[in-house]
Order: structure tokens, then C-alpha cells, then sequence
């Protein structure tokens, strides 16, 4: 995150994080908590949710410590408990940001039913019903913004992970057709669409000699794309500077696509 980017708006701001614990994820639940709202996050890693919560709570500068409960998104019931939990404790969510996503790769012939309707569930379904549970108090509070995660592997034409592409591409029609429905509430419905961002996970399971020459070819800036550079497009599409910004896709790749 810039330190230099700073914004009011988003202090004391409760905020929903889904799939924090790790990752991007991870850089989003700090970079709110360094602008001083009030964050709750859910991941189904329980140690990682619990640790980041209590190293984010001990950091000079955090106003509020983040609020974690560990849930299976793709557990309706649970997924929404967790929401309820964490309403509970940092108020009523004013910014939603689905951000949990599983980029798992599968063999075209290895899909059966049960892999495509998991699938889904992981990187669509819940950010349907996360909005579904948050716009209520998005309502009653005179607006919100809603941050979807997309990504640019089906842009690229991708192979290798069919679900998770044909998912990340209907974010993007998820997005429109909220944004529609919910703008009369002042409800704001963007999606980021990030490129292939240098995790921990990224580098240990997928980063080879061919796919950082990938990188070096198809991005038109040079350095490594990290969940840093997500997180500065995130803040800024939660806070009230992006107020007229609704229904619109937000690629950071490096210039990629």
C-alpha cells in the first residue's frame, strides 16, 4: 500500500473481507486496518485468520483491531453466520469486498459435476449472497460499495482451469447487473480485475522459468505484480472518491491485457 494515500472516508468505515486470511486477501484486511476501519474477514484457514488478525492488532497506527470468524463460504448457513458475527462487532457493513477464490487447475477431462458445481461455489456463488446479506444495512445506512474480484486468466484465454475462468468471467456480468439494481440505493457495484499476482501461494505451486517469461512478455511494466497494488484499487473504490464509479472493471495487471 502507498503510505501516502490516505483516506478519511475510510476510518471507522466497517468493511467485509471474504477469503483474508492469506494472499491477497491478507493485504487487504491490513491496508483497511491501517486506514482505521472497522474489518471483519472470513477465511476457512483458522490459524492464519486468528494470526493476522492479532499481528494487525498489536500494530502501531491500527485503530481497530479485525474482527475474524472462520467459515466455509461455500457453506450458505455458515457463510452467513459469519457475516451476522461479524456485523455484530464492527457494525453494520457499509464495504463488501469478495475476494475468496480457489484458482485450482483441473484437466478439461477431469470436470465432473461435483468439481464444476464446487467450482462455482469457491469463485461465484458466495459473492452473490455476501451482497445479499450486507445491502440491508447498506440500505438503512444511505449507500455502500460492493468490490468484486475478477481476474484477467480468461481475458488471456487460459487453459488448464475451466471453472475457475468461466467463474471469474461472470463476476464481471454479476457486477453490471447489480450495479444496475442496486444504484437507486446508492449502492456502488465495481469489479478489480487483477493479473497474475506474485503471492506466496502463486510462486510456490504455479511460478516456472516459462511462466515468468509469460510476465516479461506480455506485461508492459516490468516489476511484479503484488497484492499491494490490488489492495491501493480496492481502498480507493471503497472510499467516498470513488463515488460516481459504479457498474465498471478495473484491471491491474501491468498493462497485460
Amino acid at each position: 500500500m502507498n503510505p501516502n494515500a490516505r483516506y478519511p472516508s475510510l476510518s471507522d468505515k466497517a468493511v467485509l473481507v471474504s477469503g483474508g486470511a492469506t494472499g491477497i486477501g491478507a493485504e487487504l484486511v491490513a491496508a483497511f486496518a491501517r486506514q482505521g476501519a472497522r474489518v471483519g474477514f472470513i477465511d476457512l484457514d483458522e490459524a492464519s485468520g486468528q494470526a493476522l488478525a492479532a499481528r494487525l492488532g498489536d500494530e502501531a497506527g491500527v485503530r481497530h483491531r479485525p474482527a475474524f470468524a472462520a467459515a466455509d463460504i461455500t457453506d450458505g448457513a455458515a457463510f452467513n453466520a459469519a457475516i451476522a458475527s461479524l456485523a455484530g462487532a464492527c457494525g453494520a457493513f457499509t464495504a463488501l469486498v469478495n475476494n475468496a477464490a480457489n484458482d485450482q487447475r483441473q484437466g478439461f477431462d477431469e470436470i465432473t459435476p461435483e468439481v464444476w458445481d464446487r467450482g462455482i461455489a469457491v469463485n461465484l456463488k458466495h459473492q452473490f449472497f455476501a451482497a445479499q446479506a450486507v445491502v440491508p444495512g447498506m440500505r438503512v445506512a444511505g449507500g455502500g460499495s460492493i468490490i468484486n474480484l475478477g481476474s484477467v486468466s480468461w481475458m488471456l484465454k487460459m487453459g488448464g482451469m475451466p471453472v475457475y475462468t468461466t467463474a471469474k468471467s461472470a463476476v464481471q456480468g454479476l457486477t453490471r447487473s447489480l450495479a444496475r439494481d442496486l444504484g437507486p440505493d446508492r449502492i456502488r457495484v465495481n469489479t478489480v480485475v487483477p493479473g497474475w499476482v506474485m503471492t506466496d501461494k502463486q510462486i510456490r505451486l504455479w511460478l516456472t522459468e516459462a511462466g515468468k517469461e509469460d510476465i516479461r512478455r506480455g506485461q508492459c511494466l516490468q516489476e511484479p505484480l503484488l497484492p499491494q497494488h490490488i489492495a491501493s484499487m480496492v481502498l480507493f473504490l471503497a472510499a467516498d472518491d470513488s463515488a460516481m464509479c459504479s457498474a465498471q472493471d478495473f484491471i491491474v495487471d501491468g498493462g497485460w491485457t
